[in-house]
């Protein structure tokens, strides 16, 4: 896998930060498909902070990984900022981690609504002690451009809480 320089640099800094506090870090993905892990993982030395991904598709493996409620996935559907913070949640506690992040979105070129189109994005990230939630609409640049919109914004997330 090749990621962009700017892209690899970024995660670098993440890693470091997280490095200099011991912090671990866990991952839930679903319309990014593990490409935050995969990310963090291209990084030489990223064992001693990158503790686990969870790569939660399917609604079912949101509910069996993360412990996502399934009514939580019936009333608001797998992109809404509830089930974004509940995937975020359920990582942190199922891993040996600080601070988890969790994505679900629209990356298309299908499955988007009125209400929900192509492009829109939940990131939440949770360290134990909060869970905070970024919607993000991203509109329809593609697939790929969307997916890596996502990755990009989650690193950014990420390092608040560093």
């Amino acid at each position: 896998m090749s990621f962009a320089p700017g892209l690899l640099q970024q995660a670098t800094a993440l890693l470091a930060a997280a490095r200099a506090k011991t912090l671990k870090i866990a991952t839930a993905e679903s319309c990014t498909g593990g490409l935050i892990a995969g990310l963090l993982t291209e990084i030489a030395g990223s064992s001693d902070v990158f503790e686990r991904g969870f790569v939660t598709y399917s609604n079912q493996a949101k509910m069996d990984l993360l412990q996502v409620p399934d009514d939580l996935l019936a009333a608001h559907g797998a992109v809404s900022a509830p089930v974004a913070k509940a995937m975020a949640e359920g990582a942190l506690r199922h891993a040996r981690a600080n601070i988890a992040v969790a994505v679900t979105g629209i990356a298309g070129p299908g499955g988007g609504t009125a209400d929900k189109p192509v492009g829109l994005v939940y990131i939440a990230v949770s360290n134990g002690s909060g869970t905070q939630v970024q919607e993000y609409r991203f509109g329809d640049p593609g697939r790929s451009e969307v997916r890596l919109k996502t990755v990009e914004a989650a690193l950014r997330l990420l390092a608040t809480l560093l």
